[in-house]
């Protein structure tokens, strides 16, 4: 298997800025944020939804990083039936946070959004302690990235992005709906997770080569380096950490480089140890099932030359994998209960993007894709029952 050296990447960088995803950092690379479109389409609802609305047990909400809103999805329905009607939430959504109790949390850039995902309506939007300037849209935006519920789902936290600076983790109270605490973190926070405990929060932090490990009893922190390849090259690297996932066995900390290397990470004593991945492409989301198999996202190559296209990779808990073409970038996944589908979102922070999401077998390692949303990013399962699962394609709806 090919070993990727620091220098290759770094001599490509100003070829491949158009092509790859959210890896280098512009000296503004913000966008002014544009007028909010009309919500024209026959399937949108206004800002607040109808309350009339009611969504079906194993669709899916995606947040619409194009946009400012999430659009609901069945993935039983074949085309644009699959598009069930769409909720403003705030600009840019990102991450996605799904409660018990059906409400989805929603980062947006201007605040945390709450959705009942069964009336489907917005019923909160809360601002963020933290200043993070002007609301703009576009990969470098300021406000919510990753975000993650607490065990018992009394906490939300988030991680905000302030451009050009650290970031910071908002925590709010699910309940009064406020935020109650803001912790200092690394920069640009893509993802959040929380131990199974619910005593850590892990803000995986892009352009700080780290993860923050933030202790919820008295928030004090530590800072874990995951730089598997090193830091040389700094803001201007591609070679940053991206998405975290905690293995359900041991609470390790799972992050992929590359298609090449696993970074597993023990939280509490901060040692990092390396495994080998095959899938040779830049990586981004990832999710860990019940079981420990680990679904990545490859989002495309750095170097065509030399790498490999876009893929899912299924990891088995035994470091086995396969790994599943895509047809273009993707950028997170979520997983049916019973781990026999993946939904794989098709927006992309960066250039490339497409508004759908490829729904993968992951037995066959069949591909749907679904043209849903505008630039979708989060992902998340509603109403999955492990027993059954969601409603799967039938045969006559496959489409390759």
């Amino acid at each position: 298997m090919k070993r990727r050296t620091l220098a290759g990447p770094l001599v490509l960088l100003t070829a491949v800025t158009a092509t790859l995803s959210g890896c280098t950092t512009a000296d503004d690379g913000t966008v002014p944020k544009p007028p909010r479109p009309p919500v024209s389409s026959p399937h949108r609802t206004p800002d607040h939804g109808t309350g009339t609305a009611r969504t079906p047990e194993g669709a899916l909400l995606v947040t619409d990083f194009g946009a400012d809103t999430v659009t609901f999805v069945d993935p039983g329905r074949r085309g644009a039936a699959a598009d069930l009607g769409s909720v403003r939430v705030g600009t840019a959504p990102y991450g996605i946070a799904l409660g018990d109790d059906g409400t989805a949390w929603v980062a947006t850039a201007e605040g945390v959004a709450a959705v009942d995902t069964r009336t489907r309506e917005r019923t909160a939007l809360i601002p963020y302690r933290t200043g993070t300037g002007p609301v703009t849209t576009g990969e470098y935006r300021g406000g919510g990235m990753g975000i993650a519920l607490s065990p018992d789902g009394g906490r939300l936290y988030v991680g905000v992005n302030v451009p050009g600076g650290n970031g910071t983790l908002e925590v709010v109270d699910t309940g009064r709906r406020e935020v109650t605490e803001t912790v200092p973190v690394g920069r640009r926070p893509f993802d959040v997770d929380v131990s199974r405990d619910g005593r850590h929060v892990y803000a995986t932090n892009h352009d700080s080569f780290d993860v923050t490990v933030v202790d919820t009893g008295d928030w004090s922190t530590r800072r874990v380096e995951v730089a598997p390849y090193g830091t040389e090259g700094g803001l201007g690297s591609w070679l940053k950490p991206h998405y975290t996932a905690v293995r359900p066995s041991d609470g390790a900390l799972l992050l992929p480089f590359e298609g090449e290397r696993l970074a597993v990470v023990d939280p509490g004593t901060g040692r990092v140890r390396i495994e080998d991945m095959t899938a040779n492409t830049h990586q981004h989301g990832v999710a860990a099932g019940p079981d420990g198999t680990l679904y990545v996202v490859g989002t495309g190559p750095i170097d065509p030359s030399e790498d490999d296209g876009p893929s899912l990779t299924v990891r088995s808990p035994d470091g086995s994998e396969r790994v599943i073409g895509l047809d273009g970038p993707h950028e997170s996944v979520a997983v049916s209960a019973d781990g026999r589908t993946a939904y794989v979102s098709g927006g992309f922070t960066r250039d490339g993007y497409w508004n759908g999401l490829s729904v993968v077998d992951t037995g066959t390692g069949r591909v749907t894709r679904l043209p849903v949303g505008e630039r979708p990013l989060g992902v998340a399962v509603l109403g999955d029952d492990p027993e059954t699962g969601p409603r799967r394609l039938g045969t006559d709806e496959i489409r390759r």
